[in-house]
């Protein structure tokens, strides 16, 4: 088997979750499965190995546990962005869009740099609300965003093409077809 292969098979699949038509991807099956989990983090890092990075940028709440452990592969800083009123410290904010309605992230002001580069981490990228406003907040506070990386993209929901058109190249180690 190949490791997207096992990727794959380590993935769990709930239909109709969170309404009907939708197939959920979910993987904390993924994250359980030591061997699933270490390959994981593994082809999230890989690429990046052998360039300068400052930090990994992780989104609440999949993108923190991937995202601290690519950085500390990389041996690199975690910059934690979350649902705003989350953060102690003084925090800059974006709005983004969801599926139905808008919603607003942040992070705290000293998180990145002017010049720092960042790769973004997050389990899944669909329709690339998300991802996007969390590439423009790290944009806005200087840092230069080198990559968004993902285990999973829904392609034919169009969220790595959002994420390229902002100039930040897509890596995704698993592709499902649908939503």
């Amino acid at each position: 088997m190949t490791v997207e292969q096992d990727l794959r098979a380590a993935i769990r699949t709930i239909p109709d979750y969170p309404k009907p038509g939708i197939m959920f991807r979910d993987i904390t099956t993924l994250l359980g499965n030591p061997n699933a989990f270490r390959s994981a983090i593994d082809g999230l890092v890989q690429p990046w190995v052998d360039m300068k990075l400052d930090k990994v940028a992780g989104m609440e709440a999949r993108g923190f546990i991937l995202g601290g452990a690519v950085a500390h592969q990389l041996s690199v800083g975690f910059v934690p962005i979350r649902k705003k009123g989350k953060l102690p410290f003084t925090t800059v904010s974006i709005a983004y869009s969801l599926e139905y309605g808008v919603d607003e992230m942040e992070m705290h002001t000293d998180a990145v740099l002017k010049g720092e580069r960042v790769i973004l981490v997050d389990d899944l990228i669909a329709t690339g609300g998300t991802a996007e406003g969390a590439v423009k907040l790290l944009q806005k506070m200087g840092a230069e965003v080198v990559a968004a990386c993902f285990v999973i993209d829904l392609p034919e929901l169009g969220g790595a093409k959002k994420i390229e058109a902002l100039g930040v190249p897509v890596h995704a180690l698993v592709k499902f077809d649908g939503h």
